[in-house]
């Protein structure tokens, strides 16, 4: 297979910028990037055909690069300078399971991550030497990152119950101290850029939502931000205030120069006290909702909301106010000056806001090409795959297989891969002999066809032998639903089986031999067909309808109705019938669609056939093995 020039930025993996946003880092296709914020060239800093790195990070002096490579076929961690031919460093080595997003100390001197293993670790980049900061028995640590001073490491870590707490490390003392309890679930822990503080998501706000169709609740929108502080001296951002006189005569405080950057002071140790620390955790004043990302710089406290899209936003300590950035994704450059966001696909980097901002320029992402080895890349998409099901199968022992045969056993294979689908294929072969479920296998990049959407009509049509075309049966619909419109059953349209269609947009039907042909590309658009009762043109009746591009939909529609006058007919109406097409969001729905109308029969036959799998399968068999508890009467009503 021949290589192939291609650009990366369609396979962007991780975004950062340089700690003064200068140039952005990219993580794409299994390089490493160099772009320049606005003006300048873009560099390949790795170029390495069938090898993937990722998670690349600039370290906060700016002189190195470090990022996660698979290059001795493991993720491992490497560093190098920032610049095209720089010789690679590996820090890291005897790799055994997957690691998570890597992150620098703020003194430049080591790198934290996660694993799969569930360990949180750092390496010293001096020595290489690795230290285990935890090794969590309940789940993965998610969160985790460093404190102003580099001597402590805050993080979020499941607990027995399955709430997280946000604890902290002391590099000096080796101690674990819990800031929060798990009482509450708690997550996306930072120190603030002064180190006085710890923000952080909580769930703590309960407000149920009562369901519409039986007595029941659920919750949802329970995050807030929280901080605590650190210190016991630190007083609290919402203390409560009482304004004073000044008495005149007061000699003004002294004007200070302003001092240069290299004057500028040591970091501050961070102080904690732990005791009383968790009566110290405020809530910021803000709306109950699902929040994540939460940076303190000064007294502004950025972080981002989850609501139909992502949003930016900001709460000022001081003004005791928040504002809405923007509809956007970011995160703080290592000096706490700068922003770097995601908008539509298009990065963009901003001094930090603390108003609404409109994005006008974007960091040019377009010269970001790379000379592809198919053969390589495919070998490595090959291998990782089987690392990924390693470290990620749900027992160590892979269902009694040797996984290291099954590896070999169809790498051998992979040198005769010509397409990206023969590649799917084969991981699909491999993954097949764990012999589970809910084990897919996707295809990343491959050749499509550009597909033209025929507009349907929701009925069975047949030739005429007068040469044109008749209705033969007309699907029902429920045309108050947008995806179970059937065109011709419309208000207006009056169609009838047995009509002919005689003409489409004016063109007589007599001229092709396939309906369809003359409907290519008009799915979703206003069609004009003739219709009559006869085979003539002449008398024919023009109307307006919109074809469907599916017809699949009412299809099964129709199906379900039918069974149902089947079921209701065979049991003089004492049965129902319920079909779950899957165990998702649609069999749900579906589910509940059926099974609230029917409450009233003696009994129900509840059909699963061709169901697609999921995981709301509980959610109905509790909901049918459900014992009464109350009931309503209600005076003069039949019960």
């Amino acid at each position: 297979m021949p290589n192939e020039w291609k650009d990366a930025s369609k396979q962007i993996f991780d975004v950062v910028a340089s700690p003064d946003a200068e140039r952005v880092l990219v993580s794409a296709r299994g390089d490493v990037f160099s772009v320049p914020a606005e003006k300048g060239i873009t560099f390949n800093l790795t170029q390495t055909p069938g090898v993937h790195e990722r998670n690349a990070v600039w370290s906060p002096d700016g002189k190195y690069v470090a990022y996660l490579s698979d290059e001795t076929g493991e993720f491992e961690v490497y560093l190098k300078e920032a610049k095209v031919g720089a010789k690679a460093t590996q820090l890291t080595n005897g790799a055994d399971t997957y690691k998570f997003s890597i992150g620098w100390s703020p003194d430049s001197k080591k790198i934290l991550w996660a694993d799969r293993k569930l360990r949180l670790r750092y390496v010293d980049v001096e020595t290489k030497k690795v230290t285990d900061v935890i090794d969590s028995e309940w789940g993965i640590v998610r969160n985790y990152n460093w404190s102003p001073d580099s001597k402590w490491v805050v993080f979020s870590r499941p607990t027995d119950n399955q709430m997280s707490v946000v604890s902290v490390y002391n590099l000096e003392s080796k101690e674990i101290k819990d800031v929060t309890d798990n009482w509450y679930d708690s997550g996306s822990p930072r120190f603030s850029a002064d180190g006085k503080y710890i923000v952080f998501v909580s769930e703590r706000d309960f407000n149920p939502i009562y369901s519409s169709t039986e007595w029941n609740h659920s919750y949802s929108d329970m995050d807030r931000v929280y901080m605590a502080i650190l210190s016991k001296d630190t007083p609290s951002p919402f203390a409560l205030e009482n304004d004073t006189v000044k008495i005149g005569g007061q000699k003004p405080a002294d004007k200070k120069e302003d001092k240069k950057e290299e004057d500028k002071p040591a970091v501050k140790a961070v102080k904690i006290d732990f005791e009383g620390i968790q009566d110290r955790i405020v809530s910021l004043p803000i709306k109950a909702s699902n929040y994540n990302n939460v940076n303190l710089v000064g007294d502004k406290v950025y972080y981002s909301q989850y609501d139909k899209g992502v949003t930016t936003k900001m709460y000022d300590l001081k003004e005791k106010k928040e504002t809405v950035l923007g509809k956007f994704a970011y995160d703080v450059t290592s000096n706490n000056k700068k922003m770097i966001v995601l908008e539509n696909g298009k990065y963009a980097i901003l001094s930090l806001p603390t108003e609404a901002v409109k994005i006008e320029k974007t960091v040019d992402t377009s010269n970001m090409k790379v000379w592809v080895d198919y053969a390589k890349e495919w070998k490595q998409i090959y291998d990782e795959s089987w690392r990924q099901m390693r470290d990620f199968f749900y027992v160590s022992n892979m269902h009694g297989l040797n996984w290291k045969e099954m590896h070999d056993k169809y790498t051998v294979l992979v040198p005769y891969v010509r397409h990206r689908d023969d590649l799917t294929y084969l991981i699909g072969e491999l993954i097949g002999e764990l012999n589970i479920g809910h084990a897919y296998v996707l295809s990343g990049e491959r050749p499509e066809p550009k597909r033209i959407k025929t507009g349907l009509l929701g009925a069975k049509i047949s030739t005429d032998k007068s040469g044109y075309f008749k209705i033969d049966e007309i699907l029902k619909g429920a045309n108050w639903d947008q995806k179970l419109r059937s065109p011709l059953t419309e208000v207006g349209v009056n169609a009838k089986v047995g009509d002919y269609i005689v003409a489409v947009n004016g063109i007589s039907a007599k001229t092709t031999n396939d309906l369809y042909s003359m409907l290519v590309g008009l799915a979703d658009k206003e069609v004009e067909l003739s219709l009559n009762s006869k085979a003539s043109e002449e008398g024919a009746r023009r109307v307006l309808v919109k074809p469907i591009a599916d017809e699949s939909e009412l299809y099964y529609y129709n199906w379900i109705q039918t069974n149902i006058e089947k079921v209701n007919k065979a049991t003089n109406g004492e049965v129902g019938y319920i079909h779950i097409p899957d165990m998702g969001r649609d069999g749900l729905n579906m589910f509940a669609r059926l099974f609230y109308p029917q409450l009233n029969k003696k009994g129900l036959i509840v059909d699963d056939r061709g169901n697609g799998g999921g995981n709301v399968s509980p959610m109905i068999i509790e909901r049918l093995q459900r014992e009464v508890q109350r009931a309503n009467i209600r005076r003069n009503s039949k019960h």
